[in-house]
């Protein structure tokens, strides 16, 4: 999902942070989808057949999208801001896919999204008794050890077949649960349509988390299994008509992350130094970029992918500042902690987690600076030095028995983190020179000059000159070279030359010192202490609870509705005629160039974006907006200002869901930019 800053007031909010969740609140997992109270307010709930069809259409992309499988050969359907990164890897000087849009005029001509992987949920198993007893009453390092070790053992144990498979056991309620997740994968995911950039994003930042909408911020991907089209039975149903005001919906998708369990103390931090650090960070680095785009037309268009996401993250990581600094807001928060510790007071079993945390966050913020700039280092910017970081600590790690592993290099996660590192990706010199020297400045400046970590990784160099002695020297955007260190193992990385592989060689030691010191201050502590919370909460509120988002498979249920904003009603859709009467001539309201010459073709009183009271987050994007009847009348790509609060909490008044309907896409595929044999494969015909 697309988020923005917005200056809004999270102080009439609602919040059920600790509480049973409150009407169309929650993002349920599939296991535990309250079916009791969505046909308390709605007088109809899915039965297990609905459930479990939708749960076999829905689609994870590895990129932090969702997604959904619409017909029977593979066809995805998603946003355009999720395939906008594999337009950006597919372009060059000569073919500008972002800007001009892509539409394949044959499934030949379908071209494949380098280090994308589809993903599909099969089966959802508890396997929290089998974590705790390997945990125990450890504590410390050896905790975390222990739990990481168990669940390497159960993803191993549990996709043996790791090329059409992948398991991934899941922490919820920051430790009172664990769930394995079972999917079925698709490594070979190509582009198959999308419309023009500024058809997709029009209105640009000022509309950006605002509604009313006017953008298609749609497209299709297809899955590939042995160089065709995937069988997928399981899809949903496509159907192009508009959304009725009121009726029910569902969104299903995989929202990211919230952080609506957190406490006072951990949302001190939060306030206090992750987030201005974060924003401070962001707001130079998005200069220093503009700075260098600026500088030709080339530049600008190799850069702007990157431009996209940093100021995405930026306006999104805004609204959180803004509401953890809203008086009331906090207010709530901290009355419903007060609350759940009065209900819990004297119980022996559950102790005083709280407390716990408390002396576990003062440790973090001693070290937090360090985790920072440290521990990956310039990987954090630089596209190449991630994959150096990866080389280098993949060779170490894969000569482990697989239970003594970090995460990430798992016998479960390995594919992927090795389709990621060796997909061919392009890469820009002056990009990654400013991500570098950019780290460099401010790992100095706020680790100082006189840090022993500063003077031995720059040494007598000035971050300019650092960067680009490891760009230049740098062989890592060869995919090849890539691969051959990948095969290689850790004599290859000892044997090489190159200065960036040399560089993280120097890094990896502290950067693991740093992690231990994380795993036992921090990690091992608050898992022990939120395992006891999620008990509370539980002995508190009974099991009528969701967990935190965790980037896995969510179901949300809401209704088409629009909100009162000031005073005066916002209505729940637009039509497309309005992006006319919008348009200026200007960026961000140029109209799309299709947009221009399909005019007269163009019924513009069809529906374009709807709002829904669905509770989503970021992860969301792409996900399906499903109607009673199990099929999809839209895709949801954002929300509306008031949605900003949602990493914290709900309020059913004013959050809102905002997608772009089907009866929009299907215009677009009729008419704006004609894609006839995707339209026929869509309403169940065959594409050749």
């Amino acid at each position: 999902m697309r988020l923005t800053l917005a200056f809004v007031s999270v102080a009439a909010a609602t919040f059920a942070l600790s509480s049973p969740a409150a009407a169309e609140e929650g993002m349920w997992t599939f296991d535990a989808v309250p079916t009791d109270a969505i046909k308390a307010a709605y007088g109809w709930a899915p039965d297990q057949k609905w459930l479990d069809h939708t749960r076999a259409a829905a689609v994870r992309l590895t990129g932090g999208c969702s997604a959904s499988f619409v017909s029977n050969e593979g066809l995805i359907l998603t946003n355009h801001h999720c395939v906008v990164g594999c337009l950006q890897n597919l372009s060059s000087a000569d073919s500008d896919l972002v800007a001009g849009g892509f539409n394949a005029a044959d499934r030949a001509r379908e071209l494949k999204c380098p280090g994308q992987q589809a993903e599909v949920v099969t089966a959802i198993t508890d396997v929290t008794g089998s974590i705790r007893a390997a945990i125990g009453s450890l504590t410390g390092e050896a905790l975390v050890k222990a739990r990481d070790a168990r669940i390497a053992e159960i993803e191993s144990a549990e996709c043996p077949d790791r090329d059409t498979t992948r398991c991934q056991v899941v922490t919820l309620f920051g430790g009172g649960q664990y769930k394995l997740y079972k999917y079925r994968k698709y490594s070979d995911v190509r582009i198959a349509w999308a419309p023009e950039f500024q058809a997709a994003f029009f209105g640009g930042d000022p509309d950006n988390f605002n509604f009313p909408r006017y953008a298609m911020d749609a497209a299709f991907l297809r899955a590939y299994e042995n160089g065709k089209p995937a069988a997928t039975p399981a899809h949903l149903k496509w159907n192009p008509r508009a959304p009725q005001e009121g009726e029910i919906t569902f969104v299903v998708g995989n929202p990211g992350s919230t952080q609506r369990l957190l406490t006072e103390t951990q949302r001190a931090f939060q306030r206090t130094e992750r987030l201005p650090l974060t924003l401070l960070l962001l707001s130079e680095y998005r200069g220093r970029l503009i700075a260098s785009m600026d500088e030709s037309p080339e530049k600008a268009r190799e850069g702007a992918d990157e431009l996209f996401g940093i100021e995405n993250s930026f306006k999104a990581l805004s609204g959180q500042f803004r509401a953890l600094n809203d008086p009331a807001f906090t207010a709530q928060m901290a009355a419903a902690e007060a609350e759940l510790r009065e209900k819990v007071r004297g119980n022996a079993e559950i102790g005083d987690p709280w407390s716990e945390i408390d002396a576990a966050m003062a440790k973090r913020r001693d070290t937090y600076l360090d985790s920072v700039f440290l521990e990956r280092g310039p990987a954090s910017f630089s596209t190449l030095a991630g994959y150096a970081q990866t080389l280098v600590r993949a060779a170490e790690e894969r000569a482990k028995p697989n239970s003594e592993r970090l995460p990430g290099f798992t016998d479960s996660a390995l594919p992927l983190t090795e389709k990621r590192l060796t997909d061919p990706v392009p890469t820009y010199p002056w990009l990654e020179e400013l991500a570098v020297a950019f780290w460099a400045s401010k790992a100095r400046e706020y680790l100082g000059t006189d840090n022993d970590d500063i003077k031995a990784l720059l040494g007598k160099e000035s971050p300019e000159a650092l960067a680009k002695r490891l760009v230049t020297g740098t062989r890592l955007a060869d995919p090849a070279y890539r691969q051959q260190l990948w095969d290689g193992g850790a004599a290859a990385i000892a044997a090489s030359d190159d200065p960036m592989i040399r560089f993280f060689a120097r890094l990896d030691p502290r950067s693991r010192e740093i992690k231990a010191a994380f795993d036992r201050d921090y990690d091992a502590p608050v898992t022990a202490a939120q395992a006891r919370l999620a008990k509370a909460r539980f002995a508190a509120y009974g099991d009528a609870l969701y967990p935190d988002a965790t980037f896995t498979l969510r179901l949300s249920y809401g209704q088409v509705k629009g909100w009162t904003e000031r005073g005066k009603p916002v209505p729940a859709m637009t039509r497309i005629g309005g992006t006319y009467d919008r348009a200026t001539g200007q960026l961000p309201y140029k109209l799309a160039e299709a947009f221009v010459t399909a005019e007269s073709r163009i019924d513009k009183n069809g529906v374009y974006d709807f709002v829904t009271t669905n509770d989503i987050i970021g992860g969301n994007s792409g996900s399906p907006v499903i109607a009673r009847d199990g099929s999809v009348i839209g895709t949801a790509f954002d929300g509306n200002i008031h949605s900003l609060g949602g990493n914290f909490g709900y309020d059913g008044t004013l959050n809102r869901t905002v997608a772009v309907s089907t009866a929009a896409i299907q215009q677009a595929l009729d008419v704006i930019w004609p894609a006839p044999a995707l339209a026929a494969e869509l309403k169940g015909g065959k594409r050749r």
